[in-house]
């Protein structure tokens, strides 16, 4: 009964504006009263006509502001009244039973709620599940640091994995880069390869051509000094023709018997082909055998593949039962 008293003396010094006990508080000739921190904004965002009249916040009853006074009488009971709320007697007023007035001692599971004696014996809660409220408060209590400690042990759990995670990254990205490294230096080692290669085949190809060039060069120059040869040859012949048959008969350089046997030299043929023609290799069928033979290695170098483990078992009791007996030094 004292507790519900309490309540509606609460509400009626209960501010109307910002719901919490008075604070300095200023009454209106309508008979509401409000914080003087409240009502003062409120005039200021409601004034009316000449900017001394307002109306009251919970009724509209115009009043003027020179009107507001302080209540006293309403300020000394909001003072009495939190007094009363923060005292030990009526925190363990608010202990008992609202309906009989009675410590509340047991705790109903099915309703949820706490109730006294009378309470655990009347009809409302016949046939519910009812236990002290020690027994209650221990278990939520046991439940409670159960809950804390599993979670603050998964809390823990959780950062370790985060922690073993951001690791993980850290090696995988130092990993990848030092393999894209190793990737980019064997890359650029083929091509310096390829790049070696490429201008040993030109100078070949440069060599080849160099060889046919000065031979068909050497064929042309031999072949103009026999045009020159048959031209002069051509010119003795003509003037002969013009000289009489006794010239002709007394003639002793043996021009004729030269122009008679004298034949044309041919060059040696040159070959129209390349000698050395140039294949570039498959390099993708490469690229595919060497990953086979890779694979094959990598298979073959599992240190539990089962085979080779067997047959280094053999080859080690072999070589024991071959093997002498050591000797020692005093049995020699």
């Amino acid at each position: 009964m004292a507790s519900k008293i309490l309540v509606s003396l609460e509400e009626e010094v209960t501010c109307p504006i910002c719901q919490e006990l008075l604070t300095e508080p200023l009454s209106l000739d309508c008979g509401h009263s409000f914080c003087q921190a409240c009502i003062t904004t409120h005039n200021n965002e409601a004034v009316i006509g000449s900017g001394r009249e307002s109306t009251c916040p919970v009724c509209g009853t115009r009043y003027l502001l020179e009107k507001l006074w302080t209540n006293q009488h309403l300020s000394n009971i909001v003072e009495r009244l939190r007094k009363v709320k923060l005292s030990p007697e009526e925190e363990q007023k608010r202990e008992l039973c609202v309906h009989h007035g009675k410590k509340c001692l047991f705790f109903c599971k099915d309703d949820g709620k706490v109730i006294c004696w009378l309470c655990e014996r009347s009809r409302e809660h016949c046939g519910h599940h009812t236990f002290l409220m020690e027994e209650v408060v221990k278990e939520c209590q046991e439940k409670l640091h159960a809950a804390l400690k599993r979670l603050r042990k998964e809390e823990q759990e959780a950062e370790k994995l985060q922690a073993g995670i951001r690791e993980e990254r850290a090696s995988w990205k130092y990993q990848i880069q030092t393999e894209r490294q190793r990737i980019q230096a064997e890359f650029n080692h083929l091509r310096g390869i390829l790049a070696s290669e490429e201008l040993r085949e030109l100078r070949k190809l440069e060599e080849e051509e160099r060889k046919v060039l000065d031979n068909l060069a050497e064929a042309e120059d031999e072949l103009v000094q026999q045009s020159q040869l048959a031209r002069e040859l051509i010119s003795d012949l003509e003037r002969r023709g013009q000289w009489s048959t006794v010239e002709l008969l007394q003639d002793r350089s043996g021009i004729m018997k030269w122009c008679e046997i004298w034949k044309l030299k041919k060059p040696k043929a040159v070959s129209k082909k390349l000698k050395h023609i140039f294949r570039a290799p498959d390099l993708s069928e490469m690229l595919q055998v060497f990953k086979e033979l890779t694979d094959a290695q990598r298979y073959w170098e599992q240190p539990l593949f089962p085979l080779r483990r067997m047959a280094s078992a053999i080859l080690r009791n072999e070589a024991k039962a071959c093997s002498p007996p050591i000797m020692r030094q005093e049995d020699k």
